[in-house]
């Protein structure tokens, strides 16, 4: 890691890193047969893609980074790629272009499996196992934009890492995060996706995200990747006097609510739109 002083939240193109973990995939696409008329075209001007670049890992999490095998040219993934996700994600209705950067920013398909890195870039949620999803990336941007209400984010408390995709995006706009994962191998697993990443605002939790996170606790944006019946009231009391809560909520018919502190004892709340989450569970597995 660095000694040299950093100032939050990280400029976008501050974050990023040549390291990768996973060999990228250079394709937009779910095709073989597309991929391979992308690499055809590149050789065909005389270009090579470029590898991607990445965001950064926990600190709390990495000691020593592991080496980075050299990438394979089979596909194409380059940042026009990301770009065009954005654009797709702001044709939608998100008008947030800080949110819309970090999208570009941030590899997604360093976080899913290799097998399915090809559809990354596509707008719908994939497995990442444990009967668990990574959330499209619209979902991902739409309450990252409403957690921000167009202001800034000082700590923000995401409950439900998964594969860590939402958590690195979330590094590109906050100034501190954290982030609480239930299920062990998911908490590994984000790790894993994190570790070549270096990002020096992001610290991972293994615990139950019901509770909250009071040592860290108050957070002035506090997210949640998996609906309830209703928000758990833990993560109430650790907003600030003035912070957002954004939520999946309900059983089979979901919809995002909007939660704001507006008093020490005072809370108002406004339901957005329909979404489909998995469920919210008490407890560590």
């Amino acid at each position: 890691m660095s000694d040299k002083p950093r100032t939050f939240p990280l400029p976008l193109s501050s974050v990023t890193d040549k390291g990768q973990k996973k060999q990228p995939v250079f394709s937009a696409v779910a095709t073989p047969q597309t991929a391979t008329r992308n690499a055809a075209h590149s050789a065909a001007h005389g270009t090579a893609p470029r590898p991607v670049q990445a965001v950064a890992a926990p600190a709390r999490v990495l000691s020593n980074p592991v080496p980075v095998a050299p990438p394979r040219q089979y596909a194409l993934v380059s940042d026009a790629v990301r770009r065009a996700m954005a654009a797709r994600v702001a044709k939608q209705g998100v008008r947030d272009n800080v949110v819309l950067a970090a999208l570009e920013t941030v590899p997604r398909h360093m976080f899913m499996e290799e097998g399915l890195a090809a559809q990354a870039y596509i707008d719908a949620s994939l497995p990442i196992g444990h009967q668990q999803t990574i959330s499209q990336p619209y979902i991902v941007a739409r309450m990252i934009e409403v957690l921000r209400g167009g202001g800034t984010l000082t700590r923000v408390l995401e409950i439900g890492t998964g594969c860590g995709y939402q958590a690195a995006v979330l590094a590109c706009i906050a100034q501190e995060v954290y982030s609480v994962e239930r299920i062990k191998a998911l908490h590994e697993l984000a790790k894993a996706n994190l570790r070549p990443l270096r990002v020096p605002n992001l610290r991972l939790h293994y615990g139950d995200g019901m509770l909250g996170l009071p040592q860290a606790a108050p957070f002035d944006g506090i997210i949640l990747a998996a609906a309830g019946l209703q928000v758990p009231r833990a993560l109430l009391e650790q907003l600030t006097v003035g912070g957002r809560l954004v939520a999946p909520v309900g059983d089979r018919t979901q919809h995002l609510e909007l939660v704001t502190r507006v008093g020490k004892h005072e809370w108002d709340r406004r339901i957005l739109e329909d979404c489909h989450f998995v469920p919210l569970r008490a407890g560590v597995v």
